[in-house]
């Protein structure tokens, strides 16, 4: 729904124009959504009692009580119109047209005319349509704020030595959470003591559990597994990750894509086209024939060429699959977004980060004769222990100890140099280091994208280590998948060509582009829009400009990152890469169903107009084939939101068995 704010009061106005008072508000400003029933909402109770109304005056007609039918044909009509006429009417004051305006100018009309029954079922059938419109719009609006409900009740706290059991909504930052196995956590945090490992399928679309420990960030709605944890609270009820979620897709949910756009553009000019029209056919009619017969038929036309379904068929489409795609680990940030994602058959990859888990590790170790691959290793950690350089980290990783060094050196852009045992040892970039018989390793090890460094023991080249960014294990499976629904991979990098090409290689990608900034990458994308709608996936920080120039940006592993989810149009917020390609084809789905649904309305009015325009149809039989058509494009609409579309069988086979386990 779009709103319309106005000095007295915010309005909400449905795609078909007409007014609705807006939900209650709680008190940290959210609106809830009270509808869960389908008689909770107002109009379907109304329409139901504007037929209840109808029926049993058609029943008194045939009984022979014509007076009978008359007054409860009235009664029927006032209540029907009740859920339209009202909020037509307060929109034309501000010089607005609607569908609303040309249901009512149809009913006053047949009741001018003395054709109160169907003036009565006029209203009766257009309650009971907005009425599930509002329903549709509201229940698809609720599965994405169940989101929300992966929070407990109940959260227990310490405070001192002893545990309190707290709402929620009652913590507070620095606040310390006890989660013992199998509950959920209450809002974000960093675990202070304890290790377990966590379920955040829910939320990131992780198909496996996650292990986390002290220091580790973890996040509301998770599930802890076997072990008790600690965590110190980092944001609060209202501000946790899945509150920002349910934020950004409610508030994203008002741009409009393209498609949502050309139903606008047809439906505003075809409102008052459609009034000029009637008046025209009127007029004439009246100039030549029974103008009874044609201010008819030109009432008939106005309800007949009315554009509801067309302005409703794109929004609930919409809605149902931006939630549906929420509850799999997948933010898409409004329509606008979703449509760019379906028409993308251009995919940019940056790798570090997104192909790769930008976690270097030792993949290689040459040794010359002499040596083993444990003093080779124990030599270069015990110089990289004092570094911070992000290769140190992996080799630090791959040795079991560390020997003491002493006066260790860094040479800007070359190495470590420093003493180990009484011996004097360098480590750095061939060149710097010579590798001498290594020399044949390095170059096997750089051919294979990785980077080499050479460890010097007094003099002489003890060996070779290749550290490297591996890729992701699912990346050659996703790369695949895109190759296999005629998408184009492309990979974007800063590394150097050699490194950028295997990795590449290995993954199945045929085009990349490496040594490249971040301004570099933006051009590269600008020039593969040129081919076609491109989407540029990335980190969300990095590669912010390339995000950016893209038709629609996609971040990896956005879980927590506000950057990330305020930068780009999609963001997956677990790192399992295997969602992509299927957010990909949920996207190109949900906008294939919106193609349908706007032929569809398209051509209902085409074929109503004329059959209205020649007597062929009345008044209630055009109401209810125009009424009976927007359930058909609501119910299509609803169809993109089945999230079975959404999982990859690896990630549903995972996902079942978690679910067992806990069971």
């Amino acid at each position: 729904m779009s709103r319309e704010e106005t000095p007295q009061r915010e309005v909400l106005v449905d795609a078909c124009g007409c007014e609705r008072t807006p939900p209650p508000s709680t008190g940290g400003g959210e609106v809830e959504e009270p509808v869960t029933r389908l008689w909770h909402v107002r109009e379907i109770r109304l329409g139901l009692l504007s037929g209840a109304l109808l029926g049993v005056g058609f029943l008194a007609g045939l009984g022979g009580w014509e007076t009978v039918e008359l007054v409860l044909a009235a009664a029927a009509l006032l209540v029907g119109g009740s859920t339209f006429v009202p909020g037509a009417l307060r929109r034309l004051a501000r010089g607005k047209l609607g569908v609303g305006l040309l249901m009512t100018i149809g009913a006053v009309g047949a009741t001018l005319l003395g054709q109160v029954e169907e003036a009565a079922a006029l209203a009766f059938l257009f309650s009971l349509s907005e009425g599930l419109e509002e329903y549709s719009l509201a229940r698809t609006r609720h599965g994405l704020r169940a989101l929300l409900d992966l929070v407990p009740k109940e959260a227990t706290v310490l405070r001192g030595s002893h545990e309190v059991v707290l709402d929620p909504a009652q913590l507070v930052t620095g606040d310390v959470m006890v989660v013992r196995p199998g509950e959920r956590l209450a809002t974000d945090g960093t675990v202070r003591s304890g290790r377990s490992s966590l379920d955040t399928s829910a939320i990131t679309g992780e198909s496996m559990p996650v292990e986390t420990g002290p220091g580790q960030e973890v996040f509301a709605g998770s599930i802890n597994g076997t072990g008790a944890l600690e965590v110190k609270v980092t944001s609060t009820a209202q501000d946790n990750s899945l509150a920002r979620i349910v934020h950004v897709v409610e508030t994203e949910q008002s741009r409009r894509g393209a498609t949502q756009r050309l139903a606008d553009r047809i439906a505003r000019p075809l409102v008052p086209g459609i009034l000029v029209a009637a008046v025209l056919t009127a007029l004439l009619g009246t100039l030549l024939d029974d103008p009874s017969v044609w201010v008819h038929r030109a009432l008939v036309m106005v309800v007949a060429a009315s554009p509801c379904a067309l302005a409703i068929s794109v929004p609930v489409t919409a809605v149902a699959s931006i939630g549906a795609a929420s509850r799999r680990g997948i933010l898409i940030k409004g329509g606008a977004a979703m449509e760019a994602l379906g028409r993308a058959r251009t995919v940019a990859l940056d790798k570090t980060g997104t192909l790769t888990r930008n976690r270097p590790a030792v993949v290689d170790v040459a040794t010359a004769p002499g040596n083993n691959r444990d003093q080779v290793l124990g030599w270069a950690a015990a110089l990289e222990a004092r570094s911070e350089h992000p290769l140190a980290a992996a080799i630090l990783a791959a040795t079991a100890t560390v020997p003491a060094a002493k006066d260790v050196q860094a040479v800007v852009g070359a190495g470590l140099v420093g003493t180990v045992d009484g011996a004097r040892v360098r480590l750095g970039r061939p060149g710097w280091v010579t590798p001498g018989d290594l020399a044949g390793d390095v170059a096997r090890m750089q051919q294979a994208g990785a980077t080499a460094v050479v460890v010097e023991v007094d003099g002489h080249p003890a060996g070779a280590i290749a550290v490297r960014d591996e890729l992701r294990p699912e990346a050659a499976e996703v790369i695949a998948r895109f190759a296999d629904h005629g998408y184009t991979v492309v990979m974007l990098t800063g590394d150097n060509q050699v490194t950028a090409r295997a990795l590449a290689a290995e993954a199945g990608i045929e085009q990349v582009h490496a040594d490249l900034r971040p301004e570099d990458k933006s051009q590269v994308v600008t020039g593969l829009r040129t081919q076609g709608p491109t989407a540029m996936v990335g980190d969300g920080v990095n590669d912010a400009p390339a995000l950016a120039t893209a038709d629609v940006g996609v971040a990896m592993g956005a879980m927590g990152t506000d950057v990330a989810i305020e930068t780009a149009d999609v963001a997956l917020m677990g790192d399992d890469l295997r969602l992509l390609p299927y957010a990909f084809e949920h996207a190109h789905r949900t906008r294939a169903i919106m193609l349908q649904n706007v032929v569809v309305s398209l051509a209902l009015i085409a074929a109503l107009i004329p059959l209205a325009l020649f007597g062929v149809l009345g008044l209630a039989a055009v109401v209810l084939v125009h009424e009976l058509a927007e359930v058909l494009v609501i119910a299509n609409g609803v169809r993109a939101g089945r999230s079975r579309h959404l999982a990859a069988p690896g990630v549903a086979q995972d996902r079942t068995h978690l679910e067992g386990a806990r069971a």
